[in-house]
């Protein structure tokens, strides 16, 4: 890949997808500076161990790294960002996340997915930037039952808060681009898993309770069907965009307006393996890579869950020469001898 002589900003720099990325740009020899606030969402400990394998691979490579420990919703924090650093490119990552955690705290979603993005958004503008990439998610689609779900499918109907975050930040970013002419880019990502994953995700949650040999609640009585992506394949996907800015759609049509283009710089794409799992397979799967059986608790399905994701990845396909082609079977092996390796399961 062609390197691109910019700054990076990417937000949430410690999470899951984003220290990945990081990682990925500090190889191609870019100079990236992470911002993430470090919250108690989730245990601190994974997220200073990404930090920690960052700073192994900047020390490897010639990228450049700069790490600051703020919060998207602090304007003044980011002004300073901007005076401190000449950032060409954003992509943004920091997120309050969870479907289940915006039911009991919709307030969170307030003000990090709607009021940071608004933040990061004027960062964008305020600061001349060629490239924004932001994360939404297959949420989005809500109670659509049309499968796989389409870039053009209608997702006026989210089932959830966070889905509602989501889509906002969808609509708010295609504002920034039509009035302020920023390059942006969406996607959506579908169910990501693999090493060092968010602990409140199900393949964390299940595998830590199958090798403690506790229970694990399967809702919907195991009927779930999800398109998991796994995390190299949504890494090169956002790596890919980053050296090509979304343009302007030619071939727009005012009368019948595609959703996910644009006469603005404006593009969204699915980021899914096309590949849909349904759940006890899923399990099933990891009890064989973990060698343990699972004590299952069958339960029903909870609000704000969609019972059936599954992506139609053919637009990114068409657009970065590249879509997620990591089997499951691949995927969750490397999982679970990671989380075995990682907590200690001998």
């Amino acid at each position: 890949m062609r390197k691109n002589k910019s700054t990076f900003l990417v937000t949430g720099a410690a999470g899951f997808i984003g220290s990945e990325l990081v990682k990925r740009l500090l190889k191609n020899g870019e100079t990236v500076v992470g911002l993430d606030n470090l919250n108690s969402y989730y245990d601190k400990n994974l997220k200073k161990t990404r930090l920690s394998n960052i700073e192994k691979c900047h020390k490897q490579h010639e990228g450049k790294w700069f790490f600051h420990e703020i919060s998207i919703e602090d304007k003044n924090e980011l002004q300073k960002i901007s005076k401190t650093y000449s950032i060409q490119v954003v992509v943004h990552l920091a997120a309050q996340a969870g479907v289940r955690y915006s039911i009991s705290q919709p307030k969170d979603y307030l003000e990090s997915n709607l009021v940071g993005f608004f933040n990061i958004l004027e960062f964008c503008r305020n600061n001349d930037i060629k490239n924004f990439i932001f994360a939404s998610s297959s949420s989005v689609y809500g109670g659509n039952i049309k499968t796989p779900f389409k870039e053009t499918d209608n997702v006026d109907h989210p089932i959830s808060f966070y889905a509602a975050t989501k889509k906002s930040n969808e609509i708010m970013a295609h504002s920034y681009s039509h009035l302020y002419s920023i390059p942006t880019t969406g996607l959506r990502f579908f169910t990501v898993y693999g090493p060092f994953g968010r602990p409140d995700m199900a393949p964390m949650i299940f595998a830590n309770a199958i090798l403690n040999h506790k229970k694990i609640d399967i809702f919907n009585y195991g009927k779930m069907v999800r398109d998991f992506t796994y995390i190299d394949d949504i890494t090169e996907t956002i790596f890919r965009c980053c050296y090509k800015p979304a343009i302007i759609d030619s071939k727009f049509n005012p009368r019948e307006p595609s959703p996910c283009s644009s006469q603005s710089p404006f593009l969204i794409f699915n980021v899914g393996n096309n590949s849909p799992v349904k759940l006890n397979e899923f399990i099933d799967l990891l009890e064989k890579k973990l060698g343990v059986k699972a004590i299952k608790n069958f339960k029903e399905m909870q609000p704000g869950d969609i019972e059936i994701t599954i992506s139609d990845s053919s637009r990114i396909k068409d657009w970065i020469d590249f879509a997620p082609k990591i089997k499951i079977e691949e995927g969750i092996e490397k999982f679970a001898t990671w989380f075995k390796d990682f907590y200690g399961f001998y």
